[in-house]
């Protein structure tokens, strides 16, 4: 399963017996959790996470990825405050433990001051979406007090992926960045720096290990204004996309708004296939979804169409290759 395309669903941190059952039945291969709600201040232990793991295991689903401790774990490290080293060999500790309790990814950001939207909009069909603009922005706050440029950022990086990097090979634990949402300069005094593709391939040529990769967030390089299956093909043939977030937006930084898959910016079959052509053995969950009429808060109707059209892409990839053909064998005279 581990070396084979496949689904999964994610956004949540309490994987509630309602989510993984619902899981079960959408038949995904496993999931991803948000900053899964752990006890410990300042890292993780070994034996909290095992538990995570097994619970999910009880409804034969595997823990995909953590994605992002919380931002509080680091954040001191990004912007290189005060207690930067503290919460470094707390963060190598956490990768440690993610290990040794058989999580084979953890996701991680560089955002200090995390995502941004503003007002929602809607889309087909009124179907509630979240959207940007940085007109609307508040952009005289100062998030963490003061202003932190580009050369911070990329300083504080290379000084955090030098240190967690070897513990994170040593512990067989890949680390998948997201980028910058919203791709934009600078939001709250602090800079957005894994916001283009020249962001990303400085990244990864920074932090140059088999053990770094991405979290491809399709939608993310859709608000970057095109060039998205350009990227995906590029980190793609590097083995750098370790999963992919498999959404998108209508419009571009510094205004957009999500959508429906098939409705944005990026040919949504187009980019199945070219992660399928380019050998992809990673997984794709939803990411965000539109919230459909009468949906729950997590979005059980939104996410079920998107994992469905995702299913649906790979299941018509996978039967090209096997040589199915487009014309099933009903054994009648008309086919």
């Amino acid at each position: 399963m581990a070396d084979v395309m496949r689904i999964a669903i994610g956004q949540f941190s309490d994987p509630s017996e309602d989510i993984l059952r619902f899981a079960a039945q959408l038949g995904v291969s496993g999931v991803v959790l948000n900053t899964p709600r752990l006890p410990g201040a300042v890292r993780w232990e070994a034996e909290d996470l095992v538990r995570l793991r097994q619970r999910v295991e009880a409804y034969g689903l595997r823990i995909e990825s953590i994605e992002n401790v919380p931002t509080h774990f680091y954040d001191r490290a990004m912007l290189g405050l005060e207690g930067a080293q503290e919460q470094i060999e707390n963060y190598q500790a956490t990768l440690r433990h993610v290990g040794a309790a058989g999580i084979p990814i953890l996701g991680y950001h560089w955002m200090p001051n995390g995502v941004w939207r503003t007002e929602g909009a809607a889309t087909r069909g009124g179907a509630r979406v979240t959207a940007f603009d940085l007109a609307q922005a508040d952009t005289a706050v100062r998030t963490h007090g003061g202003e932190f440029g580009a050369d911070i950022l990329w300083a504080n990086y290379e000084r955090f992926t030098d240190a967690v990097l070897p513990v994170a090979e040593a512990s067989g634990v890949r680390m998948a960045l997201h980028p910058d949402d919203p791709p934009v300069a600078s939001l709250g005094g602090v800079a957005r720096i894994m916001r283009s593709f020249e962001g990303f391939d400085r990244a990864m040529r920074t932090a140059d290990s088999p053990n770094n990769g991405l979290n491809f967030c399709m939608g993310c390089w859709s608000e970057m204004g095109g060039g998205a299956l350009a990227a995906m093909r590029h980190f793609l043939n590097r083995r750098r996309i370790f999963y992919v977030h498999f959404r998108d937006v209508q419009g571009a930084a510094p205004a957009f708004n999500e959508c429906f898959l098939g409705e944005g910016n990026v040919d949504a079959a187009a980019a199945m296939r070219t992660l399928y052509d380019g050998g992809f053995t990673g997984f794709l969950i939803d990411d965000h979804v539109p919230g459909m009429i009468d949906d729950t808060p997590w979005g059980h109707r939104g996410r079920a169409l998107a994992t469905g059209q995702m299913q649906g892409l790979l299941m018509a990839l996978q039967a090209e290759a096997a040589g199915g053909g487009a014309t099933p064998d009903c054994g009648e005279e008309c086919c």
